[in-house]
């Protein structure tokens, strides 16, 4: 039942030409287009629901309101969280990850203490702790992985020590597409008595994911990755652990009650939403989320992996062909170098052609030290792609391999 014209009559981007060719989008690791019903959903708060939230007593106000936590319910549902009060609005991943580093090391953390990561984690998921290991002392404790891209298991549980205080793992990598087993490493965490950060972005749009299944502390993902509008992104936290935790920022909406002598706070998940939120971009979230829920998770998972496992096939019988991450468990996302021709050539000659994939380090340079390599070319692929574009992207990178 999943009818790939349909769902590609929805994004009508997927319809323009570049440098005179069709487009074929491939850079959905970076962003995901956005279906005509978000855009819509977006357009038509601005033009007939528009207020500030929470505060006014004022129809508009209330109905923005309404509509602003009625999006929280969504997330909720989503990710079959227990309570709205564990979904907290953010900007995005990185936002969420800096939010938790802050709040974290300052309530649970002292100088010397531990957060395990992983060789392969996102700058966002890497940069946030070593501000904090160089304001507050803490360390950084990496997970390494075998030649296929898959972490170390044996070694993480080595790792940990009495300082362990936090794990913070990608639950897909945004460079080699290894699924990581996040449910078995955050079972390993709590027979530790540590909690776990999982940094959603890569699976969220990709997978059916439940946090309580899981049993995961901390999930964060962003919206622009799953088909919503940018700047808007969610961090799920278990109430037991945000009820512990600071609130990252100080202003309006997240107090009480506020003197000269003495503020308090106010309840989940408002103590972490300082300021006017972006509810006109938690509506398009929403909306996201009921896309793709109405495709059904489990089919474009399933649609995905037939994609990917195509695709996988097509680009090994180039000659030069060097594909990154050989995980058994992975996601739509393949890296690779062709011969000698550098990533930043073959990206921007395929580009020529229409084809749009990303170059470079992925903001994930460590990765890149640990397979020896300065970047690649990543084709990541989306619930709307097809065997043709794939095709399109093999033909491409033969033409260009040709050339050198």
């Amino acid at each position: 039942m999943y009818d790939i014209q349909q769902i590609r009559a929805d994004f009508p981007i997927l319809g323009r030409t570049v440098y005179g060719k069709p487009l074929v989008y491939l850079d959905n690791g970076a962003t995901t287009q956005k279906p005509r019903q978000v855009v819509e959903a977006i357009t038509n708060e601005y033009y007939n629901t528009n207020a500030n939230v929470h505060r006014g007593v004022h129809f508009l106000s209330q109905q923005a309101t309404e509509l602003h936590e009625a999006s929280r319910e969504t997330v909720r549902k989503f990710i079959n969280a227990r309570s709205t009060a564990e979904i907290v609005f953010t900007r995005g991943t990185t936002e969420s990850i800096n939010l938790l580093a802050a709040t974290f090391c300052q309530s649970q953390m002292q100088e010397g203490d531990e957060v395990i990561v992983s060789t392969m984690e996102h700058h966002s998921n890497i940069v946030p702790w070593q501000l904090q290991a160089m304001q507050r002392g803490i360390r950084l404790r990496v997970i390494s992985m075998d030649d296929a891209g898959n972490l170390l298991t044996d070694e993480y549980e080595r790792l940990f020590s009495p300082r362990t205080k936090l794990v913070s793992i990608a639950h897909v990598s945004n460079v080699l597409g290894t699924v990581n087993p996040v449910r078995q490493m955050i079972a390993t965490a709590h027979a530790h008595g540590v909690p776990v950060l999982v940094d959603g972005a890569q699976s969220i749009p990709h997978m059916p994911v439940d946090v309580q299944e899981l049993d995961a502390d901390f999930y964060v993902f962003s919206g622009h990755k799953v088909y919503g509008p940018t700047g808007v992104g969610v961090l799920y936290g278990k109430e037991a652990w945000l009820d512990k935790l600071p609130p990252y920022q100080g202003g309006g909406e997240m107090i009480q009650h506020v003197s000269f002598e003495r503020t308090t706070f106010n309840e989940l998940p408002f103590k972490f939403e300082a300021g006017t939120p972006d509810y006109i971009g938690t509506t398009g979230l929403a909306r996201a989320l009921d896309y793709v829920s109405a495709l059904g998770m489990d089919n474009i998972a399933a649609y995905e992996h037939e994609l990917t496992e195509y695709a996988l096939q097509r680009l090994e019988e180039i000659p030069g062909m060097r594909i990154f991450g050989q995980a058994k468990e992975r996601g739509g996302v393949i890296s690779f170098l062709v011969g000698h021709i550098h990533h930043f050539d073959m990206g921007t000659l395929l580009d020529r052609l229409g084809i749009a994939v990303r170059t470079g380090h992925h903001c994930a340079q460590p990765l890149m030290t640990r397979l020896g390599i300065e970047g690649t070319v990543r084709a990541s692929f989306g619930l709307y792609n097809t065997r043709e574009e794939v095709d399109a992207l093999v033909a491409g990178i033969e033409r260009v391999s040709k050339m050198f």
